[in-house]
């Protein structure tokens, strides 16, 4: 077999390499496999800086992500970016068809913006932030979520997940000490954000004195709380209060809570991850106002 004159390997070996490593920047595209951590990645780690925002405009990427999106009325979509692979996987029509732009890019053009350590599938999606929600709204609903200063966008992203899978009406939290919404806590939602009110508010104490009004019974969850989380539930409609990773409920949120419970685990382990504990919150409320 002939030997091409660059490198001594044959044409056959040369178009085999060419194929795997396509497939092989499919699969990172598609979050399947890391990117290795070479120098020039770390240099454009190092090197990256995030773009200048304004307070109207977000970044969501990664394909279930933008899908959901893409599907929900009340986004109001700026620009969508894609590569060809991600474009088939969400199914896009043509984009003439669209009432937004398309623009074809390669990977490396949304690393640029969203960073190198995002894992995009090969999709970025700029849009306006969705629509303010007011609590008054939330008076059908018969369970949902207080955040009392959650800081991580991971856990607030896996919780606003979770309240979806549960039924739950909304998400509450506050202004201040809390995620925007932004491209990380979307991904993290994996398309969640699209489908539950994420409500901010200034003053948490005060938002749920105005649940409390609209037939809400809050319960505040605490690792030394009184009673065992199943015995406090009460009423037709529950509010479920959770604190931060670290410090749990603040002072004025324990005192407005109409209940503090424990998880009762019989493990070594008393406390859980903030997530975790929604999780198993929302199973045990939903059972009770299923009764």
């Amino acid at each position: 077999m002939s030997k091409d004159d660059a490198g001594g390997r044959s044409a056959r070996d040369t178009h085999y390499a060419k194929l795997r490593r396509a497939h092989r920047d499919q699969r990172r595209e598609r979050g399947e496999i890391p990117t290795p951590k070479d120098d020039r990645r770390r240099k454009q780690v190092e090197g990256w800086k995030a773009p200048a925002l304004g307070p109207d405009q977000v970044f969501l990427y990664g394909l279930h992500t933008v899908r959901a999106a893409l599907d929900n009325p009340e986004r109001h979509i700026i620009k969508l970016s894609v590569t060809q692979n991600a474009a088939q996987r969400l199914e896009l029509p043509d984009p003439a068809t669209l009432p937004f732009p398309v623009e074809t890019v390669l990977p490396s053009d949304i690393d640029k913006i969203l960073g190198p350590e995002a894992i995009h599938q090969g999709v970025m999606l700029e849009t306006r932030p969705l629509p303010v929600r007011r609590l008054g709204a939330l008076k059908e609903s018969p369970l949902i979520l207080v955040l009392d200063q959650v800081t991580d966008p991971h856990n607030v992203g896996a919780i606003l997940r979770t309240a979806v899978a549960f039924g739950a009406g909304a998400v509450i939290t506050t202004m201040r000490h809390s995620p925007t919404e932004s491209g990380v806590l979307a991904k993290s939602a994996s398309g969640a954000l699209e489908l539950i009110p994420y409500i901010q508010i200034t003053n948490l104490a005060e938002a749920m004195e105005e649940l409390h009004a609209l037939g809400f019974y809050s319960v505040g969850l605490d690792s030394e709380g009184p009673q065992p989380f199943e015995a406090t539930l009460s009423g037709s409609k529950i509010a479920l209060v959770l604190g931060s990773e670290g410090k749990g409920l603040r002072q004025k949120t324990r005192a407005t809570c109409k209940a503090l419970a424990r998880l009762d685990m019989p493990g070594a382990i008393k406390s859980l991850n903030v997530s975790n504990a929604a999780a198993i919150a929302l199973y045990a409320a939903r059972q009770f106002l299923a009764k």
